[in-house]
């Protein structure tokens, strides 16, 4: 009886730790949302910084309309990987809620920011909430690129204090290269190993 207890328990472990290795790996497909987003904020951001050194016009906010193409490419991608998706873990789980969260934050911060009429602290805080899920998804995945980009996240809203609004948009940059461009080409990279 002693036996099967202990095979049962050892059996349990395995099969949780291979459901966490299941998670990380498919986890590591989502590399593709992180270079997604990745480009797209690099793309807006040091867009409109070249936009408002070279003209003096009031609409260079325009460009963050990528942002839009980039959510309908998402819910495309989305909607394809859960076709696909034979287990929903736990894990996939908490990701997903995590990231559920932080864009209904940035709606909030963007709703109020508009009605403020204050973009310039809005940026700061952007770069606050850039840090949270990236920071839980890479401590739920245990994986410490996204974990170190958080917290450089946080770090560069903490300097966006100290410079100039046209600047930040440069924060902005470095932040998605640091958060979700080098950490998504690295997931992704470990996606691929894993499936060889």
């Amino acid at each position: 009886m002693e036996k099967e207890e202990n095979f049962s328990a050892q059996h349990s472990l395995q099969l949780i730790e291979n459901m966490i290795n299941k998670a990380q790996n498919r986890m590591s497909d989502n590399g593709t949302l992180y270079l997604l987003w990745g480009w797209v904020v690099l793309i807006c951001s040091s867009g409109q910084y070249l936009l408002m050194q070279f003209f003096a016009s009031s609409k260079t906010g325009y460009i963050w309309l990528l942002t839009i193409i980039a959510g309908l490419v998402q819910i495309i991608y989305l909607s394809k990987q859960k076709k696909g998706a034979v287990v929903k873990t736990y894990t996939d789980e908490i990701i997903n809620y995590i990231w559920v969260s932080f864009g209904i934050c940035m709606g909030i911060a963007t709703f109020i920011m508009t009605n403020l009429g204050s973009w310039v602290v809005l940026y700061s805080f952007v770069l606050l909430f850039y840090g949270v899920p990236t920071f839980l998804s890479g401590i739920a995945m245990r994986f410490k690129p996204l974990v170190i980009g958080g917290i450089i996240c946080w770090c560069l809203s903490i300097i966006s204090t100290f410079i100039q609004q046209k600047e930040i948009l440069l924060l902005l940059s470095i932040a998605v290269l640091s958060a979700w461009i080098i950490p998504g080409y690295l997931l992704r990279k470990k996606f691929k190993s894993a499936h060889i």
